[in-house]
């Protein structure tokens, strides 16, 4: 085990409490509020069976980011390595005793609970990203050798992902990891080769793709190639966005979600039943907040005066942006609908959870920031 020297000794629970940033909480309770409203709307007006079971679960999730929140955070760097580890053997457990829903593999039933072991991948391969990165010397990132490990890091969480199938939580894995070798200082170059190889290899992929992706790829290009099947989806939300105009057609009022015109209203359509509703300003404002938390995000890790907490901070932020481009685009018909929920807003658990145990890192970074671990020059795991 490698013995680290901090030169911060440990901070009073009292002074945690008082350096707890409280906008960050408000902002964080302003958009899971406006997913509340909206499900309520889904549902007709009543808060079952979505809005009601949303709530609780951001209740007991912000007890939870609170916790997270004044745990030490050279703790969590500590022990990124051993949630990185237990993340993948849930995520390998999917294949062989995971549920099916929707077409695919992807939860799994622990009794007490039942989980998405890929929501949770995605903070635990931040939080693995960040140890490594920071036990890294800064000549080394330019070396090919020492880059090996974390792109397998990357890799085998998102192949087992890819293997329910989910690729748009892939997709979140591989962009969530490049924008971590980026901020961690990755050479621009390395990435344009990573570039021109994928694409090069795009027509050998197209062969591994299951037949509803390939459908998914071409009624990207001509949605109107198949208007009752495999082009509804995007074409009721064009809709949707279409008529809420400027100023939407009033709360309650979404014929297009409320007549069940619109596919999965509660969870990766939900941006189009705000936007039918409220209209262009209420997308707007949604979007201003995330903006505003992204904002933050990055301030945090700005402020920070240790390289993991701010490869930490960074690339959860970098996550949160992901999450929000691709909700919003695909169901704007910007690109192929690939199944990535809106983050605080759209229905469902294991998502709100991991997002908050997020939020809760990244206040955890705020409280420690002035906590300083060295780097070294030797990379070392526990």
């Amino acid at each position: 085990m490698r013995e680290y020297s901090y030169s911060a000794g440990p901070i009073s629970l009292t002074r945690k409490l008082r350096d707890i940033n409280w906008g960050l909480v408000v902002l964080i309770t302003m958009v899971a509020s406006v997913g509340f409203a909206i499900l309520y709307s889904a549902a007709g007006g009543n808060l079952d069976p979505w809005a009601s079971r949303q709530m609780m679960r951001f209740g007991g999730g912000l007890a939870l980011m609170l916790v997270v929140a004044l745990i030490d955070v050279r703790v969590w760097m500590r022990y990124a390595y051993v949630l990185y580890a237990v993340s993948l053997v849930l995520l390998a457990a999917v294949e062989w005793f995971g549920r099916i829903g929707m077409g695919a593999q992807r939860w799994l039933n622990l009794g007490i609970v039942q989980i998405q072991p890929s929501e949770v991948m995605k903070i635990a391969l931040i939080l693995a990203l960040a140890r490594y990165f920071h036990g890294m010397g800064e000549d080394d990132i330019g070396r090919i050798r020492w880059l090996l490990t974390p792109i397998v890091l990357a890799l085998v969480p998102a192949v087992l992902v890819l293997k329910q199938p989910d690729l748009g939580t892939a997709m979140m894995l591989l962009l969530t990891a490049a924008a971590i070798f980026f901020v961690a200082g990755v050479r621009w170059w390395k990435f344009a080769a990573v570039g021109a190889a994928a694409i090069a290899t795009m027509p050998l992929a197209w062969q591994f793709l299951h037949e509803y992706q390939k459908k998914r790829v071409l009624i990207f290009l001509n949605p109107e190639s198949d208007p009752l099947g495999s082009g509804y989806h995007i074409l009721q939300s064009k809709i949707a966005l279409g008529s809420g105009g400027v100023f939407g057609k009033g709360f309650l009022q979404g014929t297009q979600s409320h007549l069940s015109f619109l596919p999965e209203k509660q969870t990766d359509f939900i941006f189009t039943s705000l936007a039918e509703e409220f209209g262009l300003m209420g997308a707007l404002g949604l979007i201003i907040l995330y903006v505003l938390l992204i904002a933050y995000g990055y301030a945090i890790a700005a402020r920070a005066r240790n390289h993991f907490s701010r490869i930490l901070a960074l690339g959860f932020s970098s996550m949160l942006f992901i999450y929000m481009f691709i909700n919003m685009a695909m169901v704007s018909g910007l690109i192929p609908v690939v199944g990535v929920p809106l983050p605080l807003v759209s229905y469902g658990g294991t998502a709100m959870m991991t997002l908050l145990v997020g939020f809760g890192l990244l206040m955890s970074v705020y409280i420690h920031r002035d906590v300083e671990v060295p780097r070294h020059s030797a990379i070392g795991f526990l």
